[in-house]
């Protein structure tokens, strides 16, 4: 099984700026730069999508999704901390002396 090539970022800066700057198509630049189909033109996507956070490179992540990410985490334990808090409101508003005459 062939390794999946990887590219760095300046790499795909370089090849997205030969479309947009240079006005090469994109299959031309795929085909002179020897990349595969499709590969440049999800680059120039991804560029118009994360500006600057594009890129970012396999097993980084983008900061907006590092917001994300952290949040989500937040939630889940402020709602585990309300699920102890409705259980102990519970425990404590029961009558302490259930025999009693009220």
């Amino acid at each position: 099984m062939e390794k999946r090539k990887t590219y760095s970022k300046e790499f795909k800066e370089e090849a997205t700026r030969l479309v947009k700057e240079d006005g090469l198509a994109c299959i031309q630049v795929e085909r002179d730069l020897g990349i595969g189909r499709g590969t440049v033109s999800k680059w120039i996507r991804d560029k118009k999508k994360f500006q600057d956070d594009a890129f970012c490179g396999s097993g980084n992540v983008r900061p907006s999704e590092r917001e994300f990410k952290s949040l989500r985490k937040e939630l889940v334990r402020t709602k585990r901390e309300l699920e102890i808090l409705k259980k102990a409101v519970a425990i404590f508003s029961k009558d302490p002396n259930p025999y009693s005459d009220s």
